[in-house]
């Protein structure tokens, strides 16, 4: 493979100054702010997928509200004129929409929103002609996704098949991965593509067979579709993903996929170079066999069409992972979101060089972009005071202009009345000497001299990290009085492969060591009670958290949610076939690290109380975990609590769920930790 060495970073830090955030500046005004309250949670409004119009004049933004009365979310499309000035709302209450996107030209503005049971369909407004709502599609179970056509005369359909399968009858499979979170029991239902002419008012499936199309999109003229597919002959066997052309004009079953990529990886965000002959994208690999691809480090490649190697454009010198690339409109630059040490930065990789400019760092979490025809950038910022709003990276500033500047204030009514805390970065050594991150949140008042009861917040996704992003939980356990304490353990993300690997066949080991290596550095600062301290988590936070009180006895009371006891027993009821095969192999073959790597062996030392929470459908961690660890400690004659929400999955998506489960956390640690 070619390759462009990235080890020369040119650093572009903007600071985002606090004043131009919105964040509370005032010592005195700060006492004048009520706490934080779980009722909070349903007041503020989520800000998301921007979309900026052809012009450049205006763009356009998803604001979702919590609907707690009713246990529903309501999204609106709102606009804003892309120089700043007043918000305003495009369409009305109740339709809850999602997908924005222009039509090339600007005429129209299109959106996905529910038709009756019909699923997600296609809608349309014309914003030269009163601003009627047109529904385009009506596909029964609805579409995925779509992208308008370079020539705004077609539309690129995602679609998932036709159930055929006997609702009233027995679930009957031969996949080799048979569930899904969210989805239930998988049968052979895929998701293909299809072209609708807008015109005409036909549509044509150009893509089939046993395998998922997704992350599809068009030439710049218009005359191929770049997509991502797993077509191995046991696509639930592997992660080996390809990015495939296929014509926009002809039926699936008279054409034949052409394959792009063939690194025996994943390669995957197709984007197309302004010059239509090379494509843009993602990819990781690695030699070892028993390393899964999300514990991988993602490189960002372009290959041009016919070619059999990519050029590399960042390389193991960056060893960071990447997500969400948009060219610049020049095609001189690739934008990414990047996982760094902490941050979620945005960042620009050269098309020439492979030089990596990082454009907004800090004490920031990146989240969507959008690009505008001048170059500059629309994205979300969230900060440890601020959910996400939306900000502009110009192209050209004017001399001395605050970058990036702020374009929405979403909740800045409710911001403005209620105190919430800062973060302070810590660093110290682990007991290998291994330089650990963690970020303390303390309460309003702050007083150094006395020593405040704690919670140690332990993350999910294992190799995910802790950054800057507002976190309404941690900021609620804060406005109850407590120090919290996050820390990123060996195991994390954002400090690249070898970081991520400490825990590889190794859970519950080097993860346990740092959580009290930052339990005893936080006590030494003379600030936290050792004599009132919680641990919790969700997900694989929680799943620490069973470890962490089966190897001590210091913590007063834990929060254990949607965690995993006896991993043998998650096998064959969870996803995540390839995974454990990968990294643990069979269970039966290897039952000594199975049993190892589960904190259910080490139950009985338990005794610190423990709420065990989480849903009835969780099929990411399923609530069989729970029940177990839940079912020991009872007969252990320890003090628990089982709570478990109907028909709720991996993540609690239900308000009225979310409410009772920030009230028992609050409960919980109200009771055991402060005592």
């Amino acid at each position: 493979m070619k390759t462009y060495s990235s080890s020369k970073l040119t650093l572009l830090s903007l600071l985002l100054v606090g004043a131009a955030l919105g964040t509370q500046t005032s010592a005195q005004e700060a006492e004048t702010l009520r706490p934080l309250a779980v009722d909070d949670y349903f007041a503020i409004q989520s800000v998301g997928s921007p979309i900026v119009s052809p012009d450049g004049a205006w763009v356009v933004y998803t604001v979702s509200t919590k609907d707690l009365e009713n246990d529903r979310t309501e999204s609106r499309l709102w606009s804003v004129p892309a120089a700043g000035g007043e918000a305003r709302p495009i369409t009305a209450k109740g339709w809850g929409v999602g997908s924005p996107s222009w039509a090339p030209d600007g005429q129209y503005l299109t959106f996905t929103a529910r038709s009756d049971d019909q699923g997600s369909q296609l809608f349309r407004l014309d914003l030269r002609g009163g601003g009627e709502r047109v529904q385009i599609t009506n596909v029964e179970g609805g579409i995925g996704g779509y992208k308008w056509s370079p020539d705004g005369k077609r539309l690129l359909l995602s679609i998932r098949d036709k159930n055929t399968d006997d609702p009233s009858g027995p679930w009957v499979n031969d996949r080799l991965v048979f569930k899904q979170d969210y989805v239930g029991y998988l049968n052979h239902q895929r998701t293909h593509l299809y072209v609708h002419d807008l015109e005409a008012k036909t549509t044509i499936q150009i893509t089939d067979g046993d395998y998922d199309d997704y992350g599809a999109t068009w030439s710049p003229d218009g005359s191929r579709i770049a997509f991502v597919s797993n077509r191995t002959a046991e696509p639930d066997a592997s992660s080996n993903t390809d990015i495939w052309l296929v014509d926009p004009d002809t039926p699936y079953d008279q054409q034949e996929p052409v394959r792009v990529t063939t690194n025996p990886g994943t390669d995957d965000s197709p984007i197309w170079h302004p010059d239509g002959e090379r494509i843009g994208y993602l990819m990781t690999y690695t030699d070892r066999t028993d390393i899964p691809a999300s514990y991988l480090q993602t490189k960002v490649a372009i290959i041009r069409i016919g070619e059999d190697e990519p050029v590399l454009l960042t390389t193991e010198a960056l060893d960071r992972k990447a997500w969400d690339p948009t060219f610049s409109p020049d095609g001189s630059q690739i934008y990414v979101q990047l996982e760094d040490d902490g941050q979620v930065q945005l960042a620009a990789v050269s098309v020439a060089d492979g030089e990596l400019s990082r454009l907004i760092t800090g004490q920031v979490q990146v989240g969507a972009t959008a690009v505008a025809p001048d170059g500059s950038v629309v994205v979300a910022i969230s900060k440890p005071r601020l959910p996400e709003d939306l900000f502009v990276l110009d192209a050209n500033p004017p001399a001395g202009s605050e970058q990036p500047r702020r374009l929405t204030e979403v909740n800045g009514e409710l911001l403005n009345s209620i105190w919430l805390s800062d973060v302070e970065e810590l660093r110290f050594p682990t007991l290998d000497g291994t330089e650990i991150q963690t970020f303390v949140y303390k309460p309003q008042g702050f007083n150094p001299k006395r020593r405040y009861p704690a919670i140690l917040w332990l993350h999910g996704g294992q190799e995910s990290q802790y950054d800057y992003g507002f976190n309404f939980r941690v900021q609620l356990f804060v406005a109850n009085g407590y120090v919290v304490v996050m820390p990123n353990v060996r195991g994390s993300g954002g400090r690249g492969l070898d970081f991520a690997l400490a825990l590889n066949k190794a859970y519950g080991t080097k993860d346990v060591e740092d959580v009290i290596v930052a339990t005893d550095y936080v006590i030494e600062q003379g600030y936290v009670d050792p004599d009132r301290l919680g641990v919790g988590g969700w997900s694989s936070g929680g799943t620490l958290t069973n470890f962490v009180i089966a190897k001590t006895d210091r913590f007063a009371g834990a929060v254990s949610g949607a965690s995993v006891g006896w991993y043998t027993s998650t096998y064959g009821h969870d996803p995540y076939y390839l995974w454990w095969h990968t990294e643990l192999g069979p269970p039966w073959e290897n039952r000594d690290l199975w049993d190892s790597i589960s904190p259910f062996m080490d139950v009985e030392n338990i005794t610190t109380p423990t709420l065990f929470i989480g849903g009835e459908k969780d099929w990411n961690q399923p609530i069989i975990h729970s029940e177990q660890m839940y079912q020991a400690m009872k007969h252990l004659g320890r003090e628990t609590l089982l709570v478990v929400y109907p028909d709720a999955h991996h993540g609690i998506r239900r308000h009225s769920y979310q409410k009772d489960l920030l009230e028992r956390f609050v409960g919980w640690f109200e009771k055991y930790v402060k005592g």
